[in-house]
């Protein structure tokens, strides 16, 4: 078992916390990380773009002239590519680009990301995520005494004062610990997760 403290907003000492080593203690793995990563953003690509084919152009279908006689190579369609406004040849149609990743693959990556933090000594215990007030400037201000400046916080639920207090800090993310993710996980420098979301993580990942 790892020890680590636990804090406060307020940046006060609240006791020590310990971290399951099969969760939180494991070797930096950079290809499981990428894998994980690339099927983040792959699934959440829209994958909309298209172009048109031969048979969705509006035109004439008949023969622009004769097959022989013109002195003109032959031609059968004046909606095919060679034509201005005529048709794309193999352009992009509409699709999904998500790929499949073992479950296995994106457990392990989760906790990897988690164990990254504690060896980089980026991850901050809380003890809990919870604010009196939703006005952005009593909460922006306690981060900055913290020295938080980009910030993911995990908790087990989310706090609505909490959320609304910290929507509008720039490079500061909230999330519930269902919804924790390798790919936010990395986009910011500190991991900050209360008491509720590493008993949630560990029971989740073990």
């Amino acid at each position: 078992m790892m020890k680590t403290n636990v804090i406060s907003l307020d940046n006060k000492s609240v006791g020590e916390i310990e971290l399951d080593e099969s969760v939180f203690g494991l070797p930096l793995r950079v290809d499981i990380l990428h894998r994980m990563v690339s099927y983040q953003l792959a699934k959440r690509r829209s994958g909309n773009h298209k172009t048109k084919t031969i048979s969705e152009i509006s035109g004439t279908t008949k023969k622009p002239y004769n097959q022989k006689g013109t002195g003109n190579a032959r031609q059968g369609s004046l909606r095919s590519p060679q034509f201005r406004g005529g048709a794309t040849i193999f352009g992009p149609v509409v699709r999904s680009h998500a790929f499949d990743l073992p479950k296995k693959v994106r457990k392990m990556a989760l906790k990897v990301a988690l164990s990254a933090k504690v060896a980089e000594g980026k991850l901050i215990v809380l003890d809990t995520g919870k604010s009196d007030t939703n006005k952005t400037k009593v909460l922006a201000t306690r981060l900055k005494a913290l020295g938080w400046s980009s910030v993911l916080v995990i908790d087990g639920q989310v706090d609505d004062n909490f959320a609304l207090a910290s929507r509008n800090i720039p490079y500061v993310d909230v999330l519930p610990q269902v919804g924790a993710n390798v790919y936010d996980i990395l986009r910011r420098d500190t991991l900050v997760l209360t008491k509720d979301a590493v008993q949630a993580l560990e029971a989740r990942l073990k």
